[in-house]
């Protein structure tokens, strides 16, 4: 089946994507708040046709989703893909999260995934681990006043807050000598606006509070960690260099200028390198 809902212990529908030979490799791709699984369309089509077996899925409360009240949080966004993983019965599967989406990644392979031996590789691209806000443990991190102004700002107007932040910094479309593609702008405010506010408020709390410390620690998968300098979302210098640094086989590949939204304005360049990693 390409596509279908699960629904988790709780009652919650999940829906994802399943393309490709079952008897292929699996990718499974976490997508960042407050997307859904259509912002890995590029990484989709690109895998499928280079012969794996690609998955995506709307996390709850995004996209297709149920718009759930509760359960936001990194531990639940990890038992849900637990859930599927299981009911997919993948083996030996390549996980690959973006921002918000690699914090459910980290979360997911260090306490069910490799675990239950269905993990074979991991991606982080420009993702939150180990955390991003900043505390007497995290003095590089962002403020928390930072995270209380995108919950301001989404509860006062998300759709305008969901339209300036594709126009601004997620692409970075606030260069001088950025690319503008209006079509990525209206994309990302259609997944974002597919979702439930309440989730997506709540999530603000897990990819800016949650630590991924020890779930860094215990990985022993081969992990590549992702990061552009010009990410204006997830800073490089707090994220992608500390969390290389906790994974025991992590490789850090750093992209020069490059925004936090970069496997979508730099596909080809993201693509190429993520499958010399699987193949390698």
């Amino acid at each position: 089946m390409s596509s279908s809902f699960i629904t988790t212990k709780d009652g919650t529908q999940i829906f994802y994507k399943d393309w490709g030979s079952k008897d292929a490799q699996p990718i499974v791709f976490h997508h960042g708040w407050p997307l859904s699984a259509d912002d890995w369309d590029a990484q989709m089509l690109f895998f499928l046709h280079e012969g794996y077996r690609v998955i995506a899925h709307d996390r709850r409360g995004h996209g297709r989703s149920s718009q759930t009240e509760t359960g936001n949080e990194m531990n639940t966004y990890a038992a849900d893909m637990a859930e599927l993983a299981a009911h997919l019965d993948l083996k030996g599967a390549i996980h690959v999260g973006h921002s918000t989406g690699g914090g459910e990644v980290t979360r997911y392979v260090a306490k069910f995934g490799q675990p239950q031996g269905r993990v074979a590789k991991a991606v982080l691209i420009g993702a939150v681990p180990p955390i991003m806000v900043k505390s007497d443990k995290n003095p590089g991190g962002l403020p928390l006043e930072v995270f209380d102004g995108f919950r301001k700002a989404q509860a006062a107007n998300r759709a305008q807050f969901f339209l300036d932040i594709p126009t601004g910094p997620f692409y970075g479309y606030n260069r001088p000598a950025a690319e503008v593609s209006e079509g990525v702008i209206r994309n990302w405010w259609r997944q974002g606006m597919m979702g439930g506010t309440k989730a997506h408020y709540d999530c603000i709390k897990a990819f800016s509070e949650t630590d991924f410390t020890e779930d860094l620690k215990v990985i022993d998968v081969p992990v590549l960690v992702m990061h552009g300098t010009d990410d204006q979302i997830v800073p490089f210098e707090d994220s992608a260099p500390l969390s290389s640094k906790l994974l025991k086989n992590g490789v850090l590949k750093v992209y020069d200028g490059l925004p936090h939204g970069m496997a979508t304005t730099h596909a080809d360049i993201i693509n190429a390198d993520l499958l010399a990693f699987f193949k390698g």
